[in-house]
């Protein structure tokens, strides 16, 4: 399960990680956003049946209504801590090109660039909510709840490509390299979880 704020990267990283270790990537944007941005009746039930399966990739636990279950039934966690400079100019280019060619993103939705002043916006969101999403993230992963599972924090790009090239060497599995954890989890050596 990846986690971060809107522009860290988790869609990328993702499918990068889908591709390397031949798991089904989820896409959680496609499975909550319904045509005209409405929140399809199905997220819950499709959230469900595939965090039931044994091996998949979620790229967001950012969906409040699924988070305790995607931790619950997640036994990696890859954080992406980058510096707010960094998001900012990733979903700064992210959503200019997309509300510059009207791309689709999902379910016949596309980003405008009048959209941008909404507040739930990825650009509006990432300046204000990079802090507390630090914050949320840092608590629940010192929460004993969320004990099992093994996480990777990674701060910057330089630690995502050092991290995903120790998975290519065949690393010990997703929590195997790279990055650090507050307590102990995490870590630059072996996790113990494949």
């Amino acid at each position: 399960m990846l986690a971060g704020i809107s522009g860290s990267g988790k869609t990328t990283l993702a499918r990068r990680l889908a591709a390397l270790l031949d798991l089904p990537h989820v896409e959680l944007d496609a499975l909550f956003h319904g045509p005209g941005w409405t929140e399809r009746p199905t997220f819950l039930a499709d959230v469900d049946a595939v965090s039931r399966g044994d091996r998949w990739v979620v790229d967001s636990d950012g969906y409040p209504a699924v988070s305790d279950l995607l931790w619950s039934r997640a036994d990696t966690l890859v954080w992406l801590d980058l510096p707010r400079p960094q998001v900012m100019q990733r979903v700064l280019r992210r959503s200019l090109y997309r509300g510059l060619l009207h791309a689709e993103l999902w379910n016949g939705n596309r980003e405008t660039l009048g959209a941008w002043r909404d507040p739930g916006h990825p650009v509006q969101w990432a300046w204000t909510q990079h802090a507390p999403r630090r914050e949320l993230l840092s608590s629940r992963v010192a929460d004993c709840r969320w004990a099992h599972l093994a996480v990777v924090r990674l701060r910057s790009p330089r630690e995502v490509r050092r991290w995903l090239s120790g998975l290519r060497r065949g690393g010990d599995g997703p929590a195997g390299r790279g990055g650090d954890g507050p307590a102990g989890r995490g870590g630059d050596g072996p996790a113990g979880r494949g």
